[in-house]
């Protein structure tokens, strides 16, 4: 490789980034190297490639080092810049490749701020997902099945008897043995309700009234009774007269 080949490109480089390249031997440069634009409130990130010249350069590539200034790189990531950018390199063997290789690793470093947004912005979607799922779940509570309904009322069955089997006992405590016969005839008597589900055609007839002691009443026989007793009074009312 000609010195004279490599200052020219050392020149070339110089004038386009005055700010970031800066010459460390005659082999040796170091360029600062940024993402090509940055969107408000993205991070940021500034890398230093370190650029070692070969006698082979450049049929051959240089040797690439990468570090970081600004901002945080994971040493993946570092390795995934400089596997692309060696292979940019490959694709420009024959000529003056550092411009080629710094334009690629600005356009890589965009792509990777652009790839951190995005997995922050899913993550956080993500998350909140997952609480509205979470507080879905709590206030929609467990589904009812058959089963479920049938379990849950054996079992409130059950406590509302140990309740009221409790709150008689409270009752009685205070009773006389004649209260308290009284107390459990009252309780043992069927509800309507009760009845009901035991004999669904208790559909309130005649024969069923009758069936529970109702008396019938004849209207004729009360009517004759009157007149009977009308009758009566007129006749004492008659010899009343008389005498």
């Amino acid at each position: 490789m000609s010195s004279d080949v490599l200052l020219e490109e050392f020149e070339v480089l110089e004038s386009i980034y005055p700010d970031e390249f800066i010459k460390l031997s005659e082999r040796d440069i170091r360029i600062d190297v940024e993402p090509d634009d940055l969107e408000d409130g993205e991070d940021t990130l500034k890398l230093a490639l370190n650029v070692t010249y070969t006698d082979e350069y450049p049929d051959a590539l240089p040797e690439l080092s990468l570090e970081a200034i600004d901002g945080e790189v994971e040493d993946t990531e570092i390795e995934s810049l400089l596997d692309s950018t060696r292979t940019v390199g490959e694709e420009n063997l024959g000529m003056a490749m550092t411009f080629t290789i710094v334009s690629h690793l600005r356009e890589q470093l965009s792509a990777l701020i652009r790839t951190r947004s995005e997995l922050r912005r899913k993550r956080a979607a993500d998350e909140e997902q997952k609480a509205l799922e979470a507080e879905e779940a709590r206030t929609r509570g467990t589904p009812v099945t058959v089963a479920s309904f049938l379990e849950w009322k054996a079992k409130f069955d059950k406590e509302m008897a140990v309740k009221k089997a409790r709150e008689d006992d409270e009752r009685l405590k205070g009773l006389s043995t004649k209260e308290k016969e009284e107390y459990k005839k009252i309780g043992s008597r069927l509800t309507g309700r009760q009845l009901f589900e035991r004999d669904k055609n208790l559909d309130v007839s005649d024969d069923s009234l009758l069936e529970e002691g109702t008396v019938s009443v004849d209207i004729s026989q009360y009517e004759r009774t009157r007149e009977d007793e009308d009758e009566d009074e007129d006749e004492r009312i008659h010899f009343s007269d008389s005498d």
